[in-house]
């Protein structure tokens, strides 16, 4: 029969592990989302052979373990359960994951200070890795603890900062616990959630020029080690990368910007088919959402109205994931969409001659005029996209773009 396995927690919609697991072995593997309460029934329950566990139960399933290996013992806190021989086994293969994680971000923690938001199981684990790696000093921020949010100007000398809650992961996306301008020496910002691809700590990161990296690296290095007990054989290092590479590829949206009339729907619905992806037209959500069609909008309302319902659907859709999104021309108009846009998803700035583009039912574009709009525009579709593809014909540019990203 089939081995099964899982993931143990609270609250999964956010989770990627089913995505990752298929490429580890060949088990069944599902999330099952418990309460406290029901975690004495589910660990009595033998029906799986093995799963794994995140927030908020690491410390919570170790009673119920007859046997735990040294990395729990040291740590105090268990990711991967195994059953085995009648007796339930607890694992950690979070400290494996959080070193991968280091190492390839080129974050060196040894002789600096670091900081670590959050004091529960994942935050024991971060905390071990980084004493192992040397570093001078590990100090942990809590809500209530000694160290805490409002005494966080005692540590602007520290170099590393790992973030180990949940503030900022999907469905609550944005979310922030603190501003890095305070900390002047950073050299490293780690943010082990993984969806969003980029949470707000880490964008403010990149707008600073520090080095920083998200959780899904992490996730599939634990994920690997934890295939390794579940099925007792050894699996290649040389996987991680290849299904981290996969599993971005999957859960970034692509967002499509561009002057209006450059083809961003039309090319949008071609990419979706041919990805089967969804496709997500903001103009129509703008218009479904107002009751009213956007050249009412406009005149009945004014741009500003507009642009606060535009912002409004992009926060909607931009934290989810997979999907394709065609935007409206203006959506470079306000600042706040570049990181809503950045969050999860790869930027391609659609580029088609001026001459071509049709004025029809684009308010702005006959009261400008397409030179004005383009000269606003064009400089910021380049600045905030990832990638630019010219426009030579909609069947072509869509299957270049998924060609390109392997969709």
């Amino acid at each position: 029969m089939m081995k099964k396995f899982g993931l143990l927690g609270r609250k999964l919609g956010h989770s990627f592990s089913p995505q990752i697991h298929r490429f580890l072995g060949d088990y069944e593997y599902l999330l099952y989302e418990r309460e406290p309460e029901e975690i004495a029934d589910f660990m009595a329950d033998d029906r799986l052979n093995g799963f794994n566990v995140t927030i908020p139960y690491k410390e919570t399933v170790i009673p119920y373990c007859d046997v735990l290996s040294d990395t729990v013992k040291k740590i105090g806190a268990v990711n991967t359960v195994l059953r085995r021989d009648g007796q339930i086994e607890g694992h950690n293969t979070d400290y494996y994951g959080f070193s991968f994680l280091l190492k390839r971000a080129g974050i060196h923690p040894e002789g600096k200070k670091a900081l670590i938001f959050g004091s529960g199981g994942s935050s024991k684990t971060v905390s071990a890795v980084l004493h192992d790696m040397g570093a001078s000093e590990i100090v942990i921020i809590s809500r209530t603890g000694e160290n805490n949010y409002k005494n966080l100007y005692l540590h602007q000398d520290a170099a590393v900062l790992v973030n180990t809650t949940p503030v900022g992961m999907y469905p609550k996306n944005g979310d922030n616990l603190v501003s890095l301008e305070n900390f002047p020496h950073l050299l490293g910002v780690v943010d082990i959630i993984y969806n969003p691809s980029r949470t707000k700590i880490l964008l403010d990161a990149q707008r600073l020029g520090i080095p920083c990296i998200n959780g899904l690296p992490m996730l599939v290095a634990q994920a690997k080690k934890s295939a390794e007990i579940f099925l007792s054989k050894k699996i290649e290092d040389e996987v991680i990368e290849r299904i981290v590479q996969v599993v971005e590829t999957e859960t970034k949206n692509i967002a499509l910007i561009g002057m209006p009339g450059c083809g961003k729907s039309t090319i949008g619905a071609v990419l979706a088919s041919k990805c089967g992806r969804k496709l997500i037209e903001m103009d129509a959500l703008i218009a479904q959402r107002a009751g009213k069609s956007i050249e009412k909008i406009f005149s009945e309302n004014g741009e500003d109205e507009f642009r606060r319902i535009e912002t409004e659907v992009l926060a909607d859709y931009s934290k989810e994931s997979g999907l394709i999104l065609s935007t409206g021309g203006g959506i470079v108009e306000r600042e706040r969409n570049l990181d809503l846009l950045r969050q999860n998803s790869t930027i391609i700035f659609l580029d088609r001659d001026f001459s071509l583009l049709p004025f029809d039912g684009r308010p702005l574009s006959k009261k400008y005029g397409i030179d004005a709009l383009a000269k606003k525009r064009v400089p910021l579709y380049r600045a905030w996209c990832d990638i630019s593809f010219p426009c030579v014909g909609v069947e072509e540019t869509a299957e270049n773009i998924r060609k390109k990203f392997n969709l």
